[in-house]
C-alpha cells in the first residue's frame, strides 16, 4: 500500500481542521448554504433523502486493517439517526409500502444504520451521520491517512483499478503507482477543481478488463509495444447514465511517462468546450460523440503545446515512478515449507469432507502470481443485508482477517466485496472457518446473489425507485447453492435511477427503476457486459420490453433464467465438459427467446392476478 509521506499527512489534516471552520460558521450562521454547498461537496458530503452521506476516498481500492478498524468505529459510533430523524424516515417508507411478490410475500424496505456500504468505484459510504458531528469524522479519519476529498462536485474523482492489481497472473504492469502519482496530481487540480460535471477515470495493467475501462471518461490499458515499451492505450468518453456510451480509442500507445501531460490535454479541451447548460449533456462522452475527431484533434494540438511549447511540466520521471513504486513492494510472507503437491492433497482431502470448503475454494478462491498465496473474496452478500453493506462487527471482522491472514490489507472490490490479497494456501482452510462464522464465506462470488446494486430510493433523493427490496427478493428466490452453481457464472446490476450507480447497463441482466405516474416500476435490460468476459469488449444491454412493476421482476427473472436453461449448451472446458455461461448462450441464440420470456412471465402474472 502507498505510505503516506509528511506532506500527504499534513495535507488531509489541514483539509480536515477547514472543514471543520467551514462547517462551524454554516452551523452559527455565518457561511450560507449555497456557499457551504460545494465546499461540502468536495468533501464528501451530500444530503440524501433523509440525511447527510458520507463518502470515503479509498484510492485504487486498499485498505489497511487500521483504517478498516476506523471505519468500524465510525459505523458504531456516528451513523446514527436521531430519534426525530429515524421516526420521518419511517413514516415516509411506510408511505411507500412493501413490495408484494408473486407469493404472496411483501418485501419492504430495511432502515438500518451502524454500517458501511461499499461502492462500485471501491469508496465506502455511510448514509445517518448527523452533519453537525462530520468535522469529527473528517479528523478520525485524517488520523489513518483518509478523506472524502473529491468523492463528489465536478472534479477528477476516485481513481479506480482492478482489485487484483499486482498479484493478478495475467498482469502486464502493477497500475497502482500511476493510479497514485494520478491522484496526486489530480487532487486540488486549481484548473480542474470545476469541470462542466464529474469526471472519472480508471486504469487496467492485466489482459482481462477487469477494471472496465471502457464505461469510463478516461480508461486507460497498460500494454507494451512491439519494442517492449511500457505505455497506455488511452479510452475517452465512455459513461452509463442516460446515454450509455463506450469510450473511444484516442491513443493506442501513449509513453507511460507522458500519461499526465495527455490528460492535462484531454481534460482542458472537455473544461473548454464542454456543455455547461445543461447537466445531462455535460458529460465528457456527449462532447466526444459530438464532436468525434475535432476532439481528438484538439486533443493531440493541446497535447503537442503542453510538450514543446510548455516543457511538459508532467512528465513522470523514473525517479519519482521509483519513489511511488517502492510502497507497492509485496509484503514480506513466511515461505512456505510445504511443496505444491502435498498443499493441493490437504485442500482435495478437506473439500472431499467438507464440500462448502470445496465450492468455496472454486467461486470465492483465484490464482496469485506467488504460487505460495491466493486472492481469497469475502463476500458481503447475504440475505438481510443490502449488497455491499458491512456492519460495524463486520469491519472489523474484516480488519482482523487481514491482520491474520493478509498482510493487514484487505481491498474494495468493483463488486461491492473485500478481497484479501496475500494468504498462504496452507491458511485456506482457517480463513475459510473464520470467515463462515463471522457470515462472510458464502460461495456466491460471480454468480446470480454476487449482484451490484446502488442504494436506490431507500436512500438516495434522485432515485426513481428501490433497489434494495429488489435485490432482496431475487437473493431470497436464489438461496439454493446447487441451483446458483448450476446457473453458473452471470452479473445481476440493479440501478434506483437513469444515473446509473448500479451499473445496470455492464449487466448480464440490469434491472433499472423508473417513474411511471408517481409508481415504481422496472426497466429490464440484457447481454450487457464490463469488458472483463472472453470477448473483452464493453457492451450496454439491450432493454427487452415495456417495464415491468416491482411484484413481477422476481418472475421475469427467473423466466429469462429458465429460458438460459433450455437454450444453453455443454461445452469443453480445462476441468472438462460445462454448460455454457450466460452470456454466452444468450450471444449464440440472440436477444429474442429471452425477451419473449420476460414478456410471458408478464402475461402469465396477469392472467394468475
Amino acid at each position: 500500500m502507498y505510505q503516506y509521506t509528511e506532506f500527504d499527512r499534513q495535507f488531509v489534516h489541514n483539509r480536515a481542521a477547514q472543514f471543520r471552520d467551514q462547517l462551524e460558521r454554516n452551523l452559527a450562521g455565518t457561511l450560507g448554504e449555497e456557499e457551504f454547498r460545494p465546499l461540502r461537496l468536495q468533501n464528501g458530503w451530500y444530503i440524501q433523502r433523509y440525511a447527510p452521506m458520507l463518502r470515503v476516498a479509498v484510492p485504487y481500492g486498499e485498505l489497511s486493517s487500521t483504517q478498516l478498524r476506523v471505519l468500524a468505529r465510525i459505523a458504531r459510533e456516528y451513523d446514527r439517526p436521531d430519534e426525530a430523524l429515524l421516526a420521518h424516515a419511517q413514516a415516509t417508507q411506510d408511505q411507500l409500502g412493501p413490495i408484494p411478490l408473486a407469493n404472496g410475500k411483501l418485501i419492504g424496505s430495511r432502515l438500518k444504520f451502524g454500517y458501511g456500504h461499499f461502492s462500485t468505484r471501491t469508496n465506502v459510504q455511510f448514509n445517518w451521520i448527523p452533519l453537525v458531528k462530520s468535522a469529527d469524522v473528517m479528523d478520525l479519519l485524517a488520523s489513518v491517512d483518509m478523506h472524502g476529498i473529491q468523492t463528489s462536485g465536478n472534479t477528477i474523482r476516485n481513481i479506480t483499478s482492478d482489485a487484483l492489481a499486482g498479484v493478478a497472473e495475467d498482469e502486464i504492469a502493477d497500475p497502482r503507482p500511476f493510479c497514485e502519482i494520478l491522484r496526486q496530481w489530480s487532487t486540488l487540480h486549481p484548473e480542474f477543481a470545476f469541470l462542466p460535471r464529474k469526471f472519472k477515470i480508471a486504469v487496467n495493467g492485466a489482459r482481462e478488463d477487469r477494471a472496465a475501462i471502457g464505461w469510463y471518461d478516461v480508461g486507460l490499458q497498460l500494454l507494451r509495444n512491439d519494442a517492449g515499451d511500457l505505455g497506455f492505450k488511452v479510452l475517452v468518453g465512455g459513461g452509463m447514465g442516460r446515454t450509455p456510451v463506450i469510450g473511444t480509442v484516442v491513443r493506442e500507445f501513449l509513453p507511460w511517462q507522458q500519461i499526465m501531460n495527455y490528460l492535462e490535454a484531454v481534460i482542458r479541451v472537455y473544461n473548454r468546450y464542454g456543455r455547461r447548460d445543461n447537466v445531462w449533456k455535460a458529460r465528457i462522452k456527449i462532447l466526444v460523440k459530438a464532436e468525434g475527431q475535432r476532439y481528438i484533434d484538439q486533443v493531440e494540438d493541446e497535447f503537442r503545446q503542453i510538450v514543446e511549447h510548455d516543457g511538459a511540466p508532467h512528465t513522470i520521471t523514473q525517479a519519482e515512478y521509483d519513489r511511488v513504486a517502492a510502497s507497492f513492494v509485496s509484503p514480506v510472507i513466511e515461505r512456505n515449507r510445504t511443496d505444491a503437491e502435498t498443499r493441493t492433497a490437504n485442500l482435495l482431502r478437506i473439500a472431499a469432507q467438507e464440500p462448502e470448503f470445496g465450492r468455496w475454494l472454486q467461486q470465492n478462491v483465484r490464482a496469485h502470481k506467488n504460487p505460495d498465496l491466493r486472492c481469497v473474496n469475502l463476500s458481503f452478500k447475504r440475505l438481510g443485508y443490502a449488497p455491499g453493506d458491512a456492519t460495524a462487527e463486520q469491519l472489523e471482522t474484516a480488519a482482523d482477517l487481514a491482520d491474520q491472514f493478509s498482510a493487514g490489507e484487505a481491498r474494495v472490490t468493483h463488486e461491492q466485496n473485500l478481497l484479501l490479497p496475500w494468504v498462504r494456501v496452507e491458511q485456506l482452510p482457517d480463513l475459510w472457518r473464520a470467515a463462515r462464522k463471522a457470515g462472510l464465506a458464502k460461495a456466491n462470488i460471480g454468480l446470480l446473489t454476487d449482484m451490484i446494486a446502488c442504494p436506490g430510493g431507500d436512500f438516495c433523493s434522485l432515485a426513481n425507485a428501490r433497489s434494495l427490496p429488489i435485490a432482496e427478493a431475487i437473493t431470497e428466490r436464489y438461496q439454493d447453492l446447487d441451483e446458483l452453481h448450476d446457473i453458473g457464472e452471470i452479473d445481476l446490476h440493479i440501478s434506483g435511477c437513469i444515473n446509473s450507480c448500479g451499473h445496470h447497463h455492464s449487466g448480464h441482466i440490469g434491472i433499472l427503476g423508473v417513474d411511471k405516474d408517481g409508481k415504481e416500476w422496472y426497466q429490464i435490460t440484457l447481454g450487457g457486459a464490463d469488458g472483463s468476459d472472453l470477448s473483452g469488449k464493453a457492451t450496454p444491454g439491450k432493454v427487452v420490453g415495456p417495464s415491468f412493476s416491482a411484484a413481477e421482476v422476481p418472475e421475469v427473472i427467473e423466466a429469462v433464467l429458465d429460458a438460459f436453461r433450455e437454450q444453453r449448451q455443454w461445452v469443453d472446458g480445462p476441468n472438462g465438459a460445462r454448460h455454457e455461461t450466460f452470456i454466452t448462450t444468450l450471444r449464440r441464440v440472440g436477444i429474442e427467446p429471452f425477451k419473449a420470456a420476460a414478456n410471458g412471465a408478464r402475461f402469465s402474472q396477469k392472467q394468475t392476478a
